[in-house]
């Protein structure tokens, strides 16, 4: 019977670095994963690949758009489409064979199988037992199911599916309009395919800013997706290689059909703990499957810990890292912390879109004073020499204090700027200390300094 300090069930983002970490800080470390590569969901079939689809059909959609405009003559390129999921699944090697190095530099044990908690302090997989002073479950989530839609992953898929179809669709039914429906219609969409989105809701991207999802819904409608919203979703039917798609308008309770070649199930995702035995050890799970913890991730069995998508929170891999780390350090004697407040949020599309802190949704909701400033992208000399002049960066500050409370951009380069403000939110910066830091020019990071200098006396470009 093997015995460690630390057995990690799950090698995804919050498994793989919590393993890491706990080794890092002295901790005999084993982690638990039974795909034939580490990753998890985000490495292998997720986050990873669904970004180098993303990054190839940019690349075709600035060919066919904006190549000629400067002065890049010649033909668009074609799309093999079997080359491209093959640079797909390089990435894809390339990053879970890194994990894989950590992880014998680190000197981690891979114990390979699916795993299950027989009793607190032991670990079952295949037929061995391995003991563990802790066990930390990252086990992660799986995508939602909707009544009426029976998921082959061929015809109606979720995002697994939709990483490996066989051909290029010619019209595709996205069922959601939260984040991995968008990028994979936006991916879908510069391929040449018809999409249509239907979600539920009247509004795109929920939770995120009501200015940001007006303005990203007519940006995605430019590029060609289509949308119907307040729409519920009855059923897919299928064939051998084509679906109808039923809804009803919640307007009216009308019903309508829309015929697609593939339907796209994105509905969003829910904890994944089937196997584990967590009931039979008495883990308390809320009525949405997440595992309950306290605030130092340990669930009400002692020696039993969870992160990542298996409990409460965003489904965030940069949350479930964060949570690995700080449960590491925990278990490690020392002080893990995660700033909750502080974890942004990142739409990869083209235009990118990204988000820190609170909306102005929760201001209001919560009576709080608190000023704007705005400064569009066609203001910004680096956008607007790239093509890339759509969207804006809007910044909220505490009225009196002018300390900063959220941030939403739209545009170039979203998800790396947005860093800026979690790190001055981070130190308790206010929107001048961000106004009186010297940014270099022209870079897209002027747009976030403007907005800064547009919450005092103003922007100095707009």
């Amino acid at each position: 019977m093997a015995q460690y300090d630390v057995i990690v069930i799950g090698a995804g983002p919050g498994g793989y670095v919590a393993a890491i970490r706990c080794a890092q800080l002295g901790l005999k470390t084993a982690c638990v994963e039974g795909r034939d590569t580490l990753g998890g969901t985000c490495l292998n079939v997720g986050c990873i690949p669904s970004k180098a689809l993303l990054h190839a059909s940019h690349m075709l959609h600035e060919a066919e758009h904006n190549f000629a405009a400067m002065g890049l003559k010649g033909k668009s390129p074609s799309v093999d489409w079997k080359q491209m999921l093959s640079y797909k699944d390089d990435v894809i090697g390339q990053n879970t064979k890194g994990i894989e190095f950590l992880f014998k530099k680190n000197k981690i044990d891979w114990l390979k199988g699916w795993g299950s908690i027989p009793e607190a302090g032991r670990v079952k997989v295949g037929d061995d037992i391995h003991e563990a002073k802790n066990i930390i479950v990252a086990t992660g989530s799986e995508a939602a199911s909707l009544p009426g839609v029976d998921v082959d992953e061929k015809v109606v898929v979720t995002s697994t599916g939709a990483l490996e179809l066989g051909k290029i669709p010619k019209t595709m039914v996205v069922i959601g309009a939260g984040v991995i429906g968008l990028e994979m219609g936006s991916v879908y969409s510069r391929l040449g395919a018809e999409v249509t989105v239907v979600e539920f809701l009247d509004a795109i991207t929920p939770g995120m800013d009501a200015e940001i999802q007006k303005t990203f819904q007519r940006t995605l409608k430019k590029q060609g997706l289509k949308f119907v919203m307040g729409a519920a979703v009855q059923k897919a039917e299928t064939t051998k290689s084509k679906a109808k798609v039923h809804y009803k308008l919640r307007k009216d309770d009308s019903e309508h059909v829309l015929d697609a070649d593939v339907v796209l199930l994105a509905t969003g995702r829910k904890p994944y703990t089937d196997g584990l035995g967590l009931e039979s050890l008495g883990v308390e799970i809320s009525k949405r499957g997440q595992i309950q913890t306290d605030d130092h991730w340990q669930t009400n069995v002692k020696g039993i810990y969870a992160i990542g998508d298996a409990i409460d929170g965003p489904m965030l891999a940069h949350k479930a890292e964060d949570e690995g780390m700080a449960c590491a350090e925990v278990l490690a004697g020392k002080h893990g912390h995660v700033n909750y407040g502080i974890i942004p949020g990142v739409i990869y599309t083209h235009p990118e879109v990204a988000n820190v802190g609170a909306t102005e949704q929760d201001l209001k909701e919560a009576g709080r004073a608190y000023k704007v400033g705005k400064f569009p992208f066609m203001g910004n000399a680096r956008a607007k020499a790239n093509f890339a002049g759509d969207g804006f960066v809007k910044l909220l500050a505490d009225k009196e204090t002018d300390r900063i409370l959220g941030c939403h951009i739209i545009g170039p380069g979203a998800g790396e700027l947005i860093h800026e403000v979690c790190v001055a939110m981070e130190f308790g910066a206010s929107a001048q200390d961000l106004a009186l830091t010297c940014h270099a020019h022209p870079t897209y990071s002027e747009a976030v300094r403007e907005a800064a200098l547009a919450c005092g006396d103003g922007a100095i470009h707009a």
